[in-house]
Parts: structure tokens; C-alpha cells; sequence
């Protein structure tokens, strides 16, 4: 899981400010997945205090 880099944080005035959309299309589209990623693994780990995994699958065939 990737953290988030917390020591990029500046401070700017709301008059000043990027919109969300300048922001997120200054990133790669390779950044901007890691980013997803890292949101996805966190709200998981949040609600539901682990990472979703794959389902085992039971296939029954019936043999004549």
C-alpha cells in the first residue's frame, strides 16, 4: 500500500487555489492510479478493517 506523502503540504489562500480538475490533470495518468489505489486500500481498510481479497470459487460437475 502507498502512503501518502504528507510533507508536500503548502498552504495557499482559497482566492489562490488550483481547482481539483488543474490539479488532477497536471498528473500523470500513472499518478493519478497510484493516487486511486492508495484511496481504494485506505477506505477498505476503514470499513472494513482489511483488504478485500479474492473469493474462493466451488464448481460442482456433475458426472454421468
Amino acid at each position: 500500500m502507498q502512503h501518502i506523502d504528507r510533507t508536500q503540504v503548502r498552504r495557499v489562500r482559497t482566492d489562490e487555489q488550483e481547482t481539483d480538475f488543474a490539479v488532477w490533470q497536471s498528473r500523470t495518468p500513472q499518478e493519478r492510479l497510484a493516487t486511486l489505489e492508495t484511496i481504494r486500500s485506505e477506505y477498505h481498510l476503514w470499513k472494513y478493517g482489511t483488504q478485500p481479497g479474492f473469493q474462493r470459487v466451488l464448481r460442482i460437475v456433475k458426472q454421468e
